[in-house]
Formats: structure tokens, sequence, C-alpha cells
């Protein structure tokens, strides 16, 4: 076993030095321009040898917004050419009609994740993030039944409502109350941690208390989400090799994948034996469709044929779990933080939300008491300004800012670039947010108007808004998502008014996730309505 080990570690090492030469040149290239440029700033070289790499390394602190200037600089797409042999071509757009394109029901089977993108997301499984073909279908196919039905919806609406209820309100209550700063970022992370893990497994970790514990789950998804950028910048035998060694961030991910596979199994072992007691006694959820019970549980209780009982394994629920809660956590929590901060910046857009709260839920006496006012799940449809608000936010700062896909066979794009199989696509959904020719020389500008018609009616932007991708792979959440997002967002504007403090840097973190990067700095102040 030892002398196995020891000779693919060899093997390993020989393949990286003397098929990826171009790694070191890349380095030295990468210095070499820091000194040459000495500050000008170079948006994209092709070098011999080790082709466009020293730019994107030289970029990797602002990959997002540098990825911005290269497409603005090339009508949208363009083909980036690594170092020789190193596997790193890829083909880059922000061009809708591209997207459209790549995502459509009709051309989707030809631009599937990839077994490239499976290996860099390996800690997701088989999961339906990293799915394709049949095992994609299948998958799809459950969990848009499960999570259509009542007795999963109502309990949407019951947790969602306490958790907002019995501990965010409570909890920004006494940061107002001290007049303490917080980092909003981390308290919406906490918040939809611990909403995803009750609507998907039915256990809440108890992430937003006042104490603001470290929950090694969390921490675990957190690390992993890094390492993956990372493995998207250095040639595949590069970080794999490190991963054989366990070393620098494979080292982290390794570690990471321990801790979420021993977290779910607890989880997966603690709910089938709560089913399997019910059961002897008599009590079981099965038939009981005014019932509102979670994600795991549904998929453990549901009575189906033969398919359904291989979709019950223990691997088979990890995954689900880990695919929901990186589904729901870090893109909703990613939103609300840069909604509050483009609040901050736009006073005129926070009056007109305002406005609309006020209109429909008129304070009362009770609010006058200082008892905090949640708005319910029910009442979130009849907000339009607020839902305008949101879509404009996740428009600017789309929760998963870079897609990737892998071309089957050989293609033409709508852009006229020419696709050849194995090649690496990249759709850059930040970039496309700031492109003139999409969104007008406003594109930068914070304006929900954008989503209401001249007749006060919602407009989608179907043909260029793809911040709940498109096609056959449409995010199932999304309306979960809007309902965690806006009854967060009006119950806490309706109670607080939110300070971002002065003096702070707010810019994207380099992430699979658009964070930011050095978290949102505030403090709260009760509403006098």
């Amino acid at each position: 076993m030892k002398l196995a080990m020891g000779s693919e570690l060899w093997s390993s090492l020989l393949i990286l030095l003397q098929g990826y030469p171009g790694i070191i040149l890349a380095v030295a290239c990468f210095f070499l321009v820091q000194r040459i440029t000495q500050g000008s700033h170079v948006v994209l070289r092709s070098w011999p040898v080790v082709g466009m790499l020293p730019s994107l390394l030289a970029n990797t602190d602002r990959i997002h917004d540098w990825c911005t200037d290269v497409l603005c600089k090339c009508s949208g797409t363009v083909l980036f050419k690594g170092p020789w042999l190193a596997g790193l071509d890829m083909l880059v757009t922000s061009d809708p009609a591209n997207v459209s394109y790549i995502t459509s029901t009709i051309h989707a089977a030809r631009y599937p994740k990839g077994e490239e993108y499976r290996e860099i997301f390996d800690i997701l499984g088989d999961g339906i993030l990293n799915a394709d073909a049949d095992s994609w279908r299948i998958q799809r196919r459950w969990a848009h039944m499960l999570m259509r039905q009542r007795r999963f919806r109502l309990y949407v609406d019951q947790t969602s409502r306490a958790k907002v209820e019995e501990a965010l309100l409570p909890l920004l209550d006494s940061m107002a109350r001290e007049g303490r700063a917080v980092d909003l970022q981390d308290v919406m992370q906490r918040f939809t941690f611990d909403a995803s893990c009750i609507l998907v497994c039915g256990v809440d970790p108890g992430c937003l208390s006042p104490k603001f514990p470290v929950i090694p789950f969390a921490k675990a998804v957190d690390d992993a989400k890094e390492v993956i950028l990372l493995r998207h910048t250095v040639p595949r035998t590069w970080w794999r090799l490190m991963r054989v060694l366990r070393v620098g961030n494979e080292k982290i991910m390794a570690e990471a994948t321990e801790t979420v596979d021993r977290c779910i199994g607890e989880f997966v072992s603690t709910r089938r034996k709560e089913l399997n007691e019910a059961k002897v006694h008599g009590k079981t959820n099965g038939s009981d469709e005014e019932k509102a019970v979670d994600l795991l549980t549904s998929y453990m209780d549901h009575e189906a044929e033969e398919t359904m009982e291989k979709l019950k394994s223990d691997k088979f629920l990890r995954d689900v779990i880990l695919n929901m809660l990186v589904a729901g956590r870090d893109t909703t929590s990613s939103a609300l933080t840069w909604f509050f901060w483009e609040l901050s910046r736009n006073p005129d857009v926070e009056f007109k939300i305002m406005e609309e709260l006020r209109i429909k839920f008129p304070p009362s006496n009770k609010d006058a008491e200082n008892i905090q006012k949640v708005i319910d799940a029910e009442d979130l449809n009849g907000l339009p300004y607020l839902h305008a608000a949101l879509c404009e936010c996740l428009r600017l700062y789309p929760s998963v800012p870079i897609v990737h896909k892998s071309a089957v066979e050989p293609d033409i794009l709508p852009s006229g670039h020419r696709v050849e199989p194995g090649m690496k696509l990249y759709y850059c959904l930040y970039a496309m947010a700031r492109m003139e020719t999409l969104w007008g020389k406003d594109c930068l500008e914070f304006k929900p108007e954008r989503w209401i018609s001249a007749e006060g009616t919602r407009k989608d932007h179907n043909d260029k808004f793809f911040s709940f991708n498109a096609g056959p792979r449409s995010c199932l959440g999304k309306g979960i998502s809007f309902t965690h997002m806006k009854m967060v967002a009006a119950s806490t504007l309706y109670n607080f008014h939110v300070q971002v403090l002065q003096g702070q840097t707010v810019c994207p973190r380099t992430s699979v996730i658009l964070h930011m990067k050095h978290g949102l700095m505030v403090k709260l102040k009760r509403r006098c309505l």
C-alpha cells in the first residue's frame, strides 16, 4: 500500500514537472509584468509559452472586475489562452445571446457541467448541482415534486417566520439597544444557514445566536468555497498533486469534506432513527398532507417506486442535503448583504420601500409599544417595489457571478465564436450587469425602476437576467429564496434603520459566491413609524 502511494506521488510529480514547465515561467512572467507596468493596468496580454496566465495572476484579488474590464474591451466574449499543455484555455462570455443559447432546452445537452467540473466541485458529490444527463433529470424531477408539496411549502412559511421573529429581530434589537456595530454579512450568513438547515433537514444549528458561535459545518462549507475557486486558476495536475499530498489548500479541502460528511451523517442517522421509531408506534407522516415537514423527511418518508428507494441511501441523502444547503444559504445571504449596502447609498430607494411598507402595514398601537413587526410570507406578494429592488440587487451582484460549462461537441455560438469538444466555457453574470450595450449608460446605477413598466406592472428581463440560471436548469428554489429575502428585508426595514459605517472598503471577495471581501459593518436604530 505504501509502495503504491509512493509510486503515485512520484508519478504525479513527474507529470507536473514534465507536462507543465510553463507554470514556473508563468510565475516569473507575473513578477516581470508587475515590474514592467509599474502600476499601469494591463487588462489582458498574451505571452509566449505561458499565454494569458500572468494577467490572470496579476488580477486574482479583483477577478470579477477584471473579467468585466476584459469582456467590455472584447465585445462580450473572449478566448482565454492558458499556458501550453496546461488545459487552461477557456471561452468566457457575457453575451446574453450566448448564455440563452447554451442554457436553452434545445442546446443544453451540448453544454453539461462535465467531468472536470464535477472533480473541481467534488465535495458536492453526485448531487443535483454536479449531476448531468439521467442522474440530473431524476434528481430534478424528485426535488421538484417534493418541494411543490403542500406540507413542504407550509413548512417554509412557518419556519421562516419563526426564525425571523424568534432569532433575527431579537438579535438586531439587542444590537440597536446597545449601539453596537455588527457585521451584517455575518448576520445574514448565519440566518440563512440556520434557515436552510431547518428547511432541508429539520435541524436548527443555532448559528444565529447572540454569542455568534463558530459552527464547524458552516465553516467547512466556507473553507471549501475558497479552495474551489483557486482550483479554477491552476492546471488540474497541480491541485491534484496537492490533493494527493494533502498539503496547502487541498489539506483545507480534505478537512472541510470530513467535517461535512460527519455533520450530515449525524443529521441523516438521527432523522432515520426518528422515522423508524415513529413507524413502530404507528405515527407516520407519509399520508398526512397537512403536516409541515422538512425536505430530508420528505425524501425518507416518501413511498414511491423502486427508483425512489435507491435515492434514499445515506450517500444520496448526504449529497442532497449539501447541494440544497449550498444553493439556499450562500446565494440568499449574499444578495441580502448587497441589498442593504445599496440602500445605504440610495436613500431615495429606501424611502420608497418604506412608503410601500407603511401603506400595506400601517403602524398600530402594538408597533408603538416596541413590539417588533414580522412581515408574513402571505403578505409579501403585495410589495412590487421591494421585489424590484431585490431584482436590481441580484442584477448588479449575482450571487453566483461566474457559471462553468463544458462542450461535448463542435458548435458555433450566436456571437460567431467556435466551440470545440472539451472546451471550458464560462459566462460571467457580474460582467453582464455592467455592459452599457445591455443596460444603458446608467448600468452601474442601482435603479429598481428597471423592473417596473410604465403601467406599473413587473418587468422580468428574462433575455439578459440569469441570476437564477435559465432553461431546464433554472433554480428550483427561486420562490423560497425570494420568500427569505423579502421577509428578512421587509421585517428588518420596518423595525430598524440600517446605518452602514463610513470608512470601510466594500468590494467582492475572490470566491465562487459573491460575498463582500471585508464584510459590512453597520449600526442599527429602532424606527419611529
